[in-house]
């Protein structure tokens, strides 16, 4: 087979499921909107159950369920015959995946959700199936043919289904008010966790760590603070511990280029008065952007007070991941 001959296949695929796609809009109707009052009032948590290929979708939506804000899991109705029955509680909701509407290792289940007294949604392409019928709510994913040529593996129709539990999910989201920082919260090792969650004290070089000198002291002795301290920089305070200025790297090279006599200059007379400094609280992500917009790379950290508590630099938020 030939590459343009691949690439036609891989083409004439997406063709076939945007379409399928174009016609779920049919079930984003009042029925949806049942099914996603029914889950908002969910007190327990969103039980997503599918056998096949339904299954690893069911396991992709429970888990955006939960990520975004509505606790669910994921039940294998083989397992769920044999002990994890008890794993779903009356306070629970169940979601029911299964195209076809008669798996057997589904069906079976049927009575026993109903004794639960469980309310049930399910997906499936034939609304006069058990499963449809037995639901409180039933969507179903219209489906011309599967994207397969020969209509037999599922294709168009586990990506109708993935998008709609995407579309449950989202309107969940937003019935909530759920937000980036609760994202962030469910996700603290993520990126995102790390940008919204991690604050510059949480992070950042205090006490003996911090790179301290006063402002009489020579240029030599500050490098010696700077090279135990391995920040590429000091801080600079007065005799009330009063911030007063920086000493970086940079500075160094420039005034070395002019000169200076490291032993016979006094750090106050070559430190940069003029500097940016970030308070405890903010987020590392507000001092890497402060970083990125001046162009430096360290920030002396102030208390509420103003007082100098600690300094953070480049390296620290690269460690920690906030990029």
């Amino acid at each position: 087979m030939k590459k343009a001959e691949f690439i036609q296949i891989g083409i004439r695929t997406l063709d076939m499921e945007l379409e399928e796609l174009r016609r779920l809009r049919q079930v984003m109707d009042k029925t949806f909107a049942a099914a996603c009052a029914i889950l908002l009032e969910c007190k327990g948590r969103i039980i997503v159950i599918g056998m096949g290929k339904s299954g690893h979708i069911a396991r992709k939506i429970a888990a955006t369920f939960t990520s975004t804000g509505s606790p669910a899991f994921f039940v294998h109705p083989g397992e769920a015959g044999h002990g994890d029955m008890g794993t779903i509680t009356a306070d629970d909701i169940v979601l029911l995946l299964s195209y076809s509407g008669k798996t057997d290792e589904v069906v079976h289940l049927l009575p026993l959700i109903k004794r639960l007294g469980v309310k049930m949604i399910s997906i499936t392409g034939d609304p006069n199936s058990v499963v449809a019928k037995t639901a409180d709510v039933h969507l179903q994913i219209h489906i011309k043919q599967e994207a397969c040529p020969l209509n037999l593996a599922p294709t168009s129709s586990t990506t109708a289904t993935l998008v709609l539990g995407d579309a449950l999910a989202i309107a969940l989201l937003e019935a909530r008010g759920f937000t980036a920082e609760d994202f962030a919260f469910s996700h603290p090792s993520g990126s995102l966790g790390k940008k919204l969650l991690l604050k510059v004290n949480d992070i950042m070089h205090a006490g003996k760590d911090l790179p301290l000198v006063t402002a009489e002291v020579s240029v030599a002795s500050a490098l010696v603070e700077m090279t135990s301290k391995q920040l590429g920089m000091t801080t600079v305070v007065n005799a009330n511990r009063k911030l007063i200025g920086v000493f970086t790297d940079g500075d160094l090279r420039r005034w070395l280029d002019k000169g200076m006599n490291v032993h016979e200059t006094a750090i106050m007379d070559v430190m940069t008065r003029q500097f940016r400094t970030i308070h405890a609280d903010a987020l590392a992500a507000e001092a890497l952007q402060m970083m990125e917009r001046e162009k430096i790379n360290s920030l002396p950290v102030l208390d509420k007070n103003d007082q100098l508590i600690g300094a953070i630099n480049m390296h620290d938020l690269l460690r920690q991941g906030v990029l």
